[in-house]
């Protein structure tokens, strides 16, 4: 009795708050900045106050996790549920009840197989809504007036475009210009879409009878843009007919699906949205040389036919 009195005499008398912020020193000088890979779990879409809350889980933990609003409005990866991902920022102690979080500073996919799955989710859950739905698709114009192109306006894209334009049959194109990658990127091209779509028939900028929405290849995480939820969106509600000519034949964005036409190719794109001038011109000439030789074909059958009813009429009397 005697020593564990000693003991309880020695030992240091913490308060609440001393002991917590104690603790909390001792996990953030012990870790600093951490990356931690987890799925996200409870996400709900940010807070009122701008914050997101949620959790990161594996098979035998969950960490509770934070974004700050200006962070959150900074970031390139959106936390989404069931989102496999690395999450970088600093451990800390949240003292209210007694438990310890990271406060998340960047997003980044864990690999290819997040991104797909996380691609296959959001494919699920906007072909629900009946996005994809072919009863929504727009027949492509004929022979357009006015084409506009969402594209980069310095890439080689809009330049295959333009050429192969040219040499089929050459149409008053408008470009509005956007990022084809990066953080700003899906905004611009929704922003594009509807944009094209604002313009009032008969105004001083040509509203297009086709909207082709372009860029070349690259890798998965490159492309991500065209497949953002806003992108999407904006391709289902666009009432001018809208080409996807998004990378090359094997690559696969989710406005694919939303667009009215997919074209493998930017350059094939612009072979659907106009026919061969040449070949038009060669289809006009035969209908007019038809239309010309018909009538003459039709007197000589009833000069024919003339001259056979008149064999069979008796010799005059002389």
């Amino acid at each position: 009795m005697t020593d564990d009195a000693e003991v309880r005499a020695n030992a240091p008398e913490w308060s609440v708050s001393e002991l917590s912020a104690a603790l909390r020193r001792t996990v953030e000088d012990a870790y600093g900045h951490v990356r931690v890979r987890g799925e996200i779990s409870g996400y709900r879409g940010p807070h009122s106050s701008g914050h997101a809350y949620f959790s990161l889980k594996d098979a035998g933990a969950r960490l509770d996790a934070v974004i700050w609003k200006g962070t959150f409005q900074r970031l390139r990866l959106k936390p989404e549920e069931g989102l496999e991902v690395v999450a970088t920022g600093k451990l800390t102690t949240y003292p209210g009840k007694s438990g310890y979080q990271i406060v998340i500073e960047s997003l980044e996919f864990a690999g290819a197989g997040a991104i797909m799955a996380m691609l296959d989710e959001r494919k699920r859950r906007l072909a629900a809504e009946g996005l994809f739905d072919p009863a929504r698709k727009q027949e492509l114009p004929f022979l357009p007036k006015v084409i506009g192109v969402v594209t980069s306006p310095t890439g080689a894209v809009i330049r295959d475009i333009l050429h192969r334009l040219n040499d089929r049959f050459p149409r008053r194109v408008l470009v509005w210009p956007v990022r084809v990658q990066g953080e700003t990127s899906a905004a611009e091209v929704a922003a594009a879409i509807r944009g094209f779509n604002d313009l009032p028939e008969g105004g001083p900028i040509p509203r297009p009878d086709v909207i082709v929405v372009a860029r070349g290849g690259g890798a998965l995480e490159d492309l991500l843009g065209f497949s953002d939820e806003a992108v999407v969106r904006a391709a289902a509600e666009s009432m001018i007919p809208l080409v996807s000519a998004v990378g090359h034949e094997t690559d696969v964005t989710l406005i694919d699906f939303a667009a009215d036409v997919r074209a493998p190719t930017p350059t094939a794109a612009a072979e659907m949205v106009v026919p061969v001038r040449t070949d038009l011109i060669a289809t006009v000439e035969d209908f007019g040389a038809r239309l010309v030789a018909a009538p003459l074909r039709l007197l000589d059958r009833r000069r024919a036919d003339l001259r056979g009813l008149a064999r069979l009429l008796p010799a005059a009397e002389t």
